[in-house]
């Protein structure tokens, strides 16, 4: 029976580009600043590395198909290196390659990174990506603000919540995040909004207004990774290891049965189930000093809170509003900003999260440094709430 990855896997070292506007830098850029500082956090020469796995969802628009732009721009030669996409999930589906790899004894070290560029584009959104002969029949509505509204009106018709609470609440995520953001030197926008601002900014899909929605950007994240044995040879002391990883992938049921009432998402309370399971984590609001989770718009940070089981069903307004989720609360949920201060680039998402639990587990986090963290979860979510894909991971001190 499988016993899963838990810590047999140990985090070398991560990097971090600048998230923004990046017009100063191509995508082969962005990539070397995110490694660079990887490979320096490591401590080893890139002939080290033994695979990789890149990240970038959007092709057409990016540095086009294949792993060779991602080879040639951090000049990884003769190794494997593998490009994927998995929509939103696309950088922690990058860290799982790498991870995967070293524990299966493959590679003793491999590297994860994820990259997108989406300010060239000129859209205030993500661009239209294709979708495949069928993907019409399965998820036939193009607008993702639409999408991820309607988890409202299914949360509130379940929950009895008025449209004022619920707003209330939402607003206060965003506030919160805008709050953190300003602590996160690499982070898009850097400047705290008022409650007010957030509450009468216009609306862009009922009830979700500008500020509950997070932008695109450009940006890349990166990991190395080992395994403990060889880190600690390596010189390293203080060790953060992969507790789990977890994905759930829709099969597209919750549009063809009844019995799914819209007002939660089924793939990621299927990957927390497994990902707790994985890493031993029987009660997580307890147990779990951090989250980072797939903040795309407002009420699906209010959602997760729920499908996370952290938050009893019913339960995260409350919650939000008691300022559990503030930087000084019960659980800081987004310490950086999230994807509301640091915009989307979707390949580099997941991993971005992933750096911020690790330097949070470190010490490292400077103005926003928790008191002494010992477990961090990311969340991603690709896709729409009614079919799509749900990625979990969560890192921790050996």
């Amino acid at each position: 029976m499988a016993s899963g990855i838990k810590d047999r896997v140990a985090i070398l070292g991560m990097g971090c580009s600048r998230f923004g506007e990046r017009w100063d830098a191509g995508t082969g850029a962005l990539l070397a600043e995110a490694f660079d500082e990887a490979l320096a956090d490591a401590g080893i020469e890139r002939g080290a590395i033994e695979a990789a796995w890149y990240g970038s969802a959007l092709d057409a628009v990016n540095v086009g198909n294949s792993a060779i732009p991602a080879s040639t721009a951090l000049r990884l030669d003769g190794i494997p290196v593998t490009r994927l996409e998995n929509m939103c999930a696309t950088g922690t589906e990058a860290l799982r390659g790498a991870v995967y790899a070293v524990a299966s004894g493959a590679v003793d070290i491999a590297l994860a990174i994820g990259a997108e560029k989406l300010k060239d584009t000129g859209y205030g959104g993500l661009p239209p990506g294709f979708k495949g002969t069928f993907n019409d029949l399965w998820m036939p509505i193009g607008s993702a603000p639409a999408g991820f509204a309607q988890l409202a009106s299914g949360y509130r018709a379940k929950h009895g919540l008025s449209r004022e609470d619920l707003k209330q609440a939402i607003a206060h995520i965003s506030w919160k995040s805008h709050q953190n953001g300003q602590h996160s030197p690499k982070a898009h926008l850097r400047k705290a909004v008022s409650m007010e601002t957030i509450l009468n900014a216009p609306l862009i899909a009922e009830p979700l207004g500008l500020f509950d929605c997070c932008g695109v950007s450009d940006g890349a994240a990166a990991a190395i990774v080992t395994t403990p044995e060889i880190a600690r040879a390596l010189g390293k002391r203080d060790l953060v290891t992969i507790k789990a990883i977890q994905l759930s992938i829709s099969s597209g049921i919750e549009t063809t049965m009844s019995d799914w009432d819209g007002s939660y998402v089924r793939n990621t309370r299927n990957a927390a189930k497994k990902a707790y399971a994985e890493a031993g984590i029987d009660n997580p609001r307890e147990q779990l000093s951090m989250i980072e989770v797939h903040d795309c718009f407002s009420i699906t940070e209010f959602v997760t809170m729920e499908d996370l089981f952290i938050s009893p069903e019913g339960g995260a307004a409350k919650d939000v509003l008691d300022g559990f989720y503030d930087a000084d609360g019960g659980i800081p949920c987004q310490i950086d900003g999230g994807l509301k201060c640091f915009g989307h680039p979707i390949g580099a998402s997941g991993l971005r999260m992933a750096y911020e639990g690790y330097n949070q587990l470190l010490g490292r986090a400077g103005e926003r440094q928790l008191d002494n963290p010992s477990l961090a979860l990311t969340h991603n979510l690709g896709g729409v709430p009614y079919q799509g894909i749900a990625a979990i991971s969560i890192l921790g001190r050996l």
